[in-house]
Formats: C-alpha cells, sequence, structure tokens
C-alpha cells in the first residue's frame, strides 16, 4: 500500500487538472458558446457559491444549449440569491451530529469523516455548500481526535469519507489514513463517497489503485451521477479499474428538475450504469439547502418515476427513492 515519495512529489495529471478547473463564469460562458445575457447573473450567485467545473467534464457539456442538463447542474443562476421558504443553510442538521469537529456520527453502525471541504466540482444543488468546512473537517491537527473517536467506539464498524471529495487529496494523504482505519480491530469497511471519477476520471490512476487494492477493508466506492450523458469512455475505463481492485461501486443521484426529472432519462442512466459495472443505489429527493429550490421536484412525480422505472427495469436497476430527515435513525424510504 505503499506510494514511492519520488513518484508522490511529482503533480499527477488529475491534479493539474484539478489546479485548472473553470472558476471564471466569464470563461465558462466563452467555453461553451453561451449569451453574455447569463453572465451577471452567474456572477451574482456565484459570489454566493463558487463555480467549479473541471475541464473532463466540461468537454461533455452541449455547447449552445443553455439547458444542456450537465450545465444546469454547474451554472450558476439569479434564482440561487433568493431566499426560499423551508430552506435552509443546514437542511440535515449536520452542526448537531459532530462529536469531534470533522467527524458526524447520525447512524448506527457508520461513521462519516469530512475528510477535506475541498471538490473537483461545485454542485449548485449540494447540500452542503454552506457547510463551515473550517471549522468541521477533520484533516491536520483535527485528525487524531477523529480518529480517538472511532477507535473508542466499538459500535462502528464502517467509516465512511466524505467532503467535500475526500479523491481530492493525495494518495500519501489516503493511503495513511487507511491504513490507520485498517488498524482498528472492529473497522470492517472503507466506504468512499466521490464523484471524481464521474467528474475527472484521470483521478483514478495506477498510484490510486496501488494503495486501494490491497486495503484489507472491505472497499465500497459510492459515486454521484445524476445523468448518462455523465459517463463517457474515460468514466467507463476508471470505473473497470476500479472494479478490478475488488471496490464495490454504488451510485446514488439527487432528483434534479430540468435534469433528470423524466422517466426515460432515470432509466437510461440505470442501464449505463450497469454497462459499466455500478449499480443503482439511491434517488435521493433534495436536501432542501438554500440556494437549490429552483432544482426540486416533488414527492409525488418522483413516486410515480420510480413505479414507471419498475414497471421497464429489472428490480436490481431500480434505485431505492428516499429522503434524509434529520434525527431519523437511517435514511427514510419513500418508494
Amino acid at each position: 500500500m505503499s506510494i514511492p515519495a519520488a513518484a508522490a512529489s511529482a503533480q499527477a495529471p488529475w491534479q493539474r487538472l484539478l489546479a485548472q478547473a473553470i472558476c471564471d463564469p466569464a470563461q465558462l460562458l466563452r467555453a461553451l458558446s453561451l449569451p453574455d445575457h447569463l453572465l451577471p447573473a452567474a456572477r451574482r450567485a456565484a459570489a454566493l457559491f463558487p463555480l467549479r467545473v473541471p475541464a473532463p467534464y466540461l468537454a461533455r457539456i452541449a455547447a449552445g444549449d443553455a439547458a444542456d442538463p450537465l450545465l444546469r447542474q454547474v451554472l450558476p443562476l439569479d434564482v440561487e440569491c433568493e431566499p426560499q421558504p423551508g430552506f435552509s443553510a443546514d437542511p440535515l442538521a449536520e452542526a448537531a451530529t459532530q462529536p469531534v469537529p470533522g467527524l458526524l456520527k447520525k447512524y448506527h453502525g457508520r461513521a462519516l469523516l469530512i475528510a477535506t471541504g475541498a471538490c473537483a466540482i461545485h454542485c449548485r444543488y449540494c447540500f452542503r455548500r454552506h457547510f463551515p468546512y473550517a471549522d468541521a473537517h477533520a484533516g491536520g491537527s483535527r485528525l487524531e481526535p477523529a480518529l480517538a473517536a472511532i477507535a473508542a467506539d466499538g459500535s462502528i464498524g464502517e467509516v465512511i469519507l466524505s467532503g467535500g471529495d475526500p479523491l481530492t487529496l493525495g494518495d500519501l494523504r489516503l493511503a495513511a489514513l487507511a491504513q490507520r482505519l485498517a488498524a482498528i480491530p472492529h473497522i470492517h469497511t472503507l466506504r468512499i463517497h466521490s464523484r471524481l471519477p464521474v467528474v475527472l476520471p484521470q483521478r483514478v490512476d495506477a498510484a490510486l489503485l496501488r494503495w486501494l487494492a490491497p486495503l484489507s477493508l472491505r472497499k465500497v466506492l459510492v459515486l454521484h451521477t445524476n445523468h448518462p450523458a455523465e459517463i463517457d469512455a474515460d468514466v467507463a475505463a476508471a470505473l473497470a479499474g476500479l472494479t478490478h481492485s475488488g471496490v464495490t461501486l454504488l451510485n446514488q443521484a439527487v432528483l434534479l428538475r430540468g435534469v433528470n426529472d423524466n422517466a426515460d432519462t432515470l432509466i437510461a442512466l440505470s442501464e449505463r450504469l450497469h454497462d459499466v459495472g455500478v449499480l443503482p443505489y439511491y434517488l435521493h429527493l433534495l436536501d432542501r439547502v438554500q440556494g437549490a429550490a429552483h432544482f426540486d421536484v416533488p414527492q409525488a412525480s418522483g413516486e410515480a418515476l420510480i413505479n414507471t422505472m419498475r414497471a421497464r427495469l429489472p428490480g436490481y436497476l431500480v434505485p431505492r427513492l428516499v429522503r434524509e430527515i434529520p434525527g431519523a435513525s437511517g435514511k427514510t424510504l419513500i418508494a
């Protein structure tokens, strides 16, 4: 599981792509041949939650189409600046679930480490778009108290690395963290929640697989894919590398208005995921975070979509429609 220091010290291709991600709304509009009248609103919304889109994801967005479902996920809009009743900065009440900073303990048997606040892409509907990462991540000096809390709680069998996106961290840090977790006797599973294999598939390189493949823990990676157009040949190759390294691949999507709120798209997503070795896991109703109300889809519409999917797909390709309710003992199953 070790990584040669000389190899790790050089910047990997994925790190260069991460550093070069588009963060300027004007640059995004130029790259996609979109009209200038979108710029003032994009700048206003990006001042509240910054824009970030890496080049590999940008390449999958249709130029000149302001309604492209991939663009909709990343383009800042004026509606994000309008407060909406029922939408809050902390929709899942996560501030109340941290026994130590950066460690969330919401469900029995599992603990979630906020490994970093960094992401490769800023999804406009992100439920942690207002999360206080500066004070609530398990990096630096906060790592030891978080690991100590995990080691002291024998009820925890699975550790979930989340963020931000944990795969934005370098492999030396991730490998060292995985080794520390594997050394805790009651930990049997490492679960990683990441969008990088989809938005920046170059992240799944030899250095990542070198420490991940021999890891003694069970390995689960939960992707976040919302639309079949997000999965191209590079993404398929990255996922194949993970599968060959013994990683179980699951997907959770968010039901988003204007992105995937129709049966044909969701069915195509499930079939495309199956093509690349990923099982649909959850379809989340939107977490009601301030700034994302324009993505909300009524629960009844979600239930109807799932019923259509059940009629047209084998059961193992139908995700569970869920909502996360603060204080509940697990995800609340809707359909």
